[in-house]
């Protein structure tokens, strides 16, 4: 069954519904809160918010513009800035893209990739944290993490970039081999 069906269901108050979608989806979004904030309490309630506006029947939401996953995103991105105001947004400067740059990650040891990684993408400011998160680790297309951040497709490009430089600083700094 779709997805727009399974919602239209789930707002008529069909509980299965409700779990396929949640069932679908919850992991992911919990995935993203936890990666963003750090905090397994504040991943929780994000989606737990975000799941509550799915039983409200998801307004705004529209499949012909994109993907629900997108959508459960950009909720639980704007419940995340409402817990966690000093994470607003601040300006970035863009870069221009660079096709010939170094994986960050090549050559590390998947122990070290995972402790290395986690607090590198957590020291990034949040806009890039952001498209590392979906882009990199959640394996989100640019046009999905464009539209659940509401940013424009090449904004998320030139974003990852720049995180991409970061986090290869980040690691080098910290005497990871890469």
């Amino acid at each position: 069954m779709d997805e727009a069906e399974l919602l239209r269901r789930t707002a008529r108050g069909d509980e299965s519904a409700f779990g396929e979608i949640y069932a679908r989806h919850s992991p992911a979004v919990y995935r993203y809160a936890l990666r963003m904030s750090g905090s397994r309490e504040m991943a929780e309630e994000v989606v737990q918010d975000v799941f509550m506006q799915v039983v409200k029947g998801c307004r705004g939401f529209d499949p012909a513009i994109g993907p629900l996953a997108s959508y459960l995103y950009g909720l639980a991105r704007n419940r995340m800035a409402r817990l966690w105001p000093d994470q607003s947004e601040t300006p970035i400067e863009e870069f221009d893209l660079a096709s010939d740059e170094p994986d960050p990650l090549e050559g590390l040891s998947r122990e070290q990739q995972v402790e290395s990684v986690r607090v590198a993408v957590s020291s990034l400011p949040l806009a890039y944290r952001e498209v590392v998160v979906l882009c990199g680790l959640e394996e989100m297309s640019y046009a999905a993490a464009a539209e659940a951040l509401g940013v424009e497709t090449g904004t998320v490009r030139s974003r990852l970039h720049r995180a991409r430089k970061m986090l290869l600083e980040r690691l080098k700094r910290n005497g990871v081999r890469v």
